[in-house]
C-alpha cells in the first residue's frame, strides 16, 4: 500500500469511476435535477440551470448553423462572466471543442491561437474584439475567422445594480461600455442577442468519452504554446474528483473568480460545479471588497483562488466588515502560501489552506493535500486513481524517498497528447511499470509520509502571482521589435508578486541610444498580455553565451539572485 494512504481521507475510495459521458451532460442532468436552482450569479443576476442550459442549447444550434461540426474548434476569450460559462457548453453541446484563450492576450498572440488549432469560429466580448478581429484580419485570408460573435458584460447584468452586488467604480467604463461591433475581414460578426435568437435544430449530443473536448494551450521553454488535447473522459475525471475531494454537494456555493481560462478554474471550479448542481458566484477579476461582500451575502462555502487574493483580503480595511463564517473550504495553488498568513485563517476562522499542483496536461489537479491533513507549502498526495513516482531525469530511472529528481504522473485525468506535436508529445512520456507516465519537467521530492514537495525552480518558468511566464514566448515576441538584437528573460524578486519578469536587451547598433527602456516596456504592453510584460528593462552590450553559442540565462539569473 502507498505510504500516503495512511493520509487519505477515509470518506474516499482511491479511485473512482467517473461517468463514461460527454461534459454536456453534466449540464443537461443538472438542469434537469435542479431546474429552477441558482447555477450562476453574477452581479446580482441570477442564472437558473433551466437558463443555463436553454441558452447553450440556444447558442450551440447557431454555431452549427455557423458551419461548426463534430471535432471542430472553437476560440473562446472571455473573462469570468455567465457567456463564458454559456459558451463553453454551447460548443461542447455542438459536439466541437472548445479552445480557451486567455483575454489578456494581444492580437500578436492571439494569431496562433487562430492559426494553430485552426479555428473559423469565435466567441469574445466586446472589448476584446477588435483586438481578435485585428489578429484575424492580419492573418492570410485562408486562415482567418470567419465568424464571430460578441457579447457584452451587460447581456448578463443589469448595469444599475447597487448594494453589496454593484461592481467596483472603478470598472464602470470596463463593464458598462458598449464597444462598436468590429469588422471582420471576410467574415460576420454577430451579437450574442442576435445568436442566441433562434429556433434552429440542433443534432444529437455524438460526443463521447475519448472524443476531444478541450484544447487548452500551454506554453513551455521553447517555441509557441502548444494545444494539449483533453477528452471528455480525462477533464470528466478531475471534474468529479474535485467535487468529491471537496466535500461538494448540490448546496455549495463557490466563489469563482480565478480565471475559468485558465485549466483550475475551467476544470475544478466551473466544471466541478455543474457536475454537483453547485452555486458559482462569479467575478469577472479580482477585486477584494468585493470578494469580501460576496462571501459574506452569498455564505460561500468553497474558495478556490492563489494566496496574493487571501494576503490582499486579509489586508483590507475593511474586512472587519466581512463575514467568512461560511466558508468551508479554501484552497489553490500556482504559488506557495506563506506559512504566516496560513496560520491567520486557520486561527480566525478554523480553515486549513488547502494546496494542491497540477497542469495544463493533468486538466488541473494531479496532487491534493487531504483537507483534514495538509501540510503547508506541499503539493499534496497523488490525486484520486492517480500514480506519481519521482524518477531521474537522465537515466528516468525510480528516486528513493527523499532525493530530488523530476515529478512524472499517471492517471485519467492526463492528457493525450500535443495537438499536432507528435515529437513533443514522444518526449513527454515515458514508461514505468507497464503505465505511460507524462514528465512534468518540475523537480520534487516525497518525504516519509508520501507527500511531495517542489525543490526547485518550475523548469525555466516565472511564476508571477500564479501567473505562469516562460520566458521564450516573451523572447520570440520581444525580438519582433526592430531595435532589439537579443534578450533574455528572467525572474526578479517582487514584494508583493512574488517574481515579475526582467529582460536583459542588447540593443541593435543602429538604435543604441534611441531607445529608452520605458520604449520597449511601452510596445510589450502593447504586444503581450500584461502578465507577461518585463517590469524592468537592462541594457547589456552583450549576453552570456556557451561555447556552443547559447545563451546562458542561468548566469544572468543567479546573478539576479535566483
Amino acid at each position: 500500500m502507498p505510504v500516503h494512504h495512511a493520509f487519505w481521507p477515509k470518506r474516499l475510495p482511491h479511485a473512482i469511476h467517473p461517468p463514461a459521458t460527454s461534459l454536456w451532460d453534466n449540464l443537461a442532468i443538472s438542469a434537469h435535477r435542479y431546474r429552477h436552482k441558482a447555477a450562476l450569479v453574477f452581479f446580482g443576476r441570477t442564472f437558473t440551470y433551466a437558463d443555463l442550459r436553454r441558452q447553450a442549447e440556444r447558442l450551440a444550434a447557431r454555431l452549427v448553423e455557423l458551419g461548426v461540426e463534430a471535432g471542430d474548434r472553437v476560440v473562446l476569450n472571455m473573462q469570468n462572466c455567465p457567456q463564458l460559462v454559456i459558451a463553453h457548453f454551447a460548443i461542447l453541446r455542438a459536439n466541437a471543442v472548445v479552445v480557451p484563450v486567455n483575454p489578456m492576450n494581444r492580437a500578436e498572440e492571439l494569431k496562433h491561437y487562430i492559426t494553430d488549432p485552426d479555428a473559423r469560429v469565435a466567441l469574445t466580448t466586446s472589448d476584446l474584439a477588435a483586438e481578435l478581429a485585428r489578429a484575424s484580419d492580419a492573418l492570410p485570408q485562408e486562415q482567418r475567422l470567419q465568424h464571430l460573435i460578441v457579447t457584452h458584460f451587460t447581456d448578463a447584468f443589469d448595469g444599475n445594480v447597487g448594494g453589496d452586488d454593484a461592481p467596483p467604480e472603478i470598472w464602470t467604463d470596463w463593464l458598462l461600455t458598449h464597444h462598436a461591433l468590429p469588422a471582420l475581414a471576410g467574415g460576420t460578426v454577430m451579437s450574442w442577442h442576435d445568436a442566441l435568437a433562434n429556433e434552429l435544430p440542433l443534432p444529437p449530443v455524438s460526443a463521447g468519452p475519448e472524443d476531444l473536448s478541450i484544447l487548452p494551450y500551454t506554453s513551455g521553454t521553447t517555441g509557441l504554446p502548444k494545444g494539449c488535447m483533453h477528452t471528455h473522459a480525462s477533464v470528466m475525471h478531475n471534474a468529479v474528483a474535485s467535487s468529491l475531494w471537496g466535500n461538494g454537494t448540490p448546496e455549495t456555493v463557490s466563489l469563482a473568480v480565478v480565471p475559468m481560462f485558465h485549466i483550475t478554474g475551467m476544470v475544478s471550479v466551473m466544471h466541478a460545479a455543474i457536475y454537483g448542481g453547485a452555486t458559482l458566484i462569479l467575478m469577472p477579476r479580482w477585486e477584494r471588497d468585493l470578494a469580501g461582500r460576496l462571501i459574506s451575502k452569498y455564505r460561500v462555502t468553497h474558495w478556490t483562488n492563489i494566496p496574493t487574493m487571501v494576503i490582499d483580503l486579509l489586508g483590507s480595511p475593511r474586512f472587519d466588515q466581512y463575514d467568512l463564517s461560511s466558508l468551508m473550504l479554501i484552497g489553490g495553488g500556482g504559488a506557495a502560501m506563506p506559512q504566516a498568513v496560513a496560520q491567520r485563517l486557520e486561527d480566525l476562522y478554523g480553515l486549513k489552506y488547502i494546496e494542491g499542483y497540477g497542469l495544463t496536461e493533468t486538466a488541473a489537479p494531479s496532487h491534493q493535500n487531504p483537507p483534514d491533513r495538509p501540510k503547508q507549502q506541499c503539493l499534496g498526495i497523488p490525486y484520486l486513481s492517480t500514480d506519481a513516482r519521482v524518477i531521474d531525469p537522465e537515466t528516468l530511472q525510480e528516486l528513493p524517498q527523499g532525493e530530488s529528481g523530476e515529478i512524472v504522473i499517471h492517471g485519467p485525468e492526463v492528457f493525450k497528447g500535443y495537438w499536432k506535436r507528435p515529437e513533443a508529445t514522444e518526449q513527454a512520456f515515458i514508461d514505468l511499470d507497464g503505465k505511460r507516465f507524462f514528465r512534468s519537467g518540475d523537480m520534487g521530492r516525497i518525504d516519509e509520509d508520501g507527500y511531495f514537495f517542489m525543490t526547485d525552480r518550475l523548469k525555466r518558468m516565472i511564476n508571477a502571482s500564479g501567473f505562469k511566464v516562460w520566458p521564450a514566448e516573451v523572447e520570440a515576441l520581444m525580438f519582433r521589435h526592430p531595435a532589439i538584437q537579443e534578450a533574455c528573460v528572467i525572474a526578479t524578486k517582487d514584494a508583493y508578486r512574488g517574481e515579475s519578469v526582467k529582460a536583459v536587451v542588447v540593443l541593435r547598433a543602429s538604435h543604441q541610444g534611441q531607445v529608452s527602456e520605458q520604449d520597449l516596456i511601452d510596445w510589450c504592453r502593447d504586444n503581450m498580455a500584461v502578465y507577461k510584460v518585463p517590469r524592468v528593462i537592462q541594457f547589456a552590450d552583450a549576453l552570456p553565451k556557451s561555447g556552443s553559442g547559447k545563451v546562458m540565462w542561468r548566469t544572468l539569473q543567479e546573478a539576479e539572485g535566483g
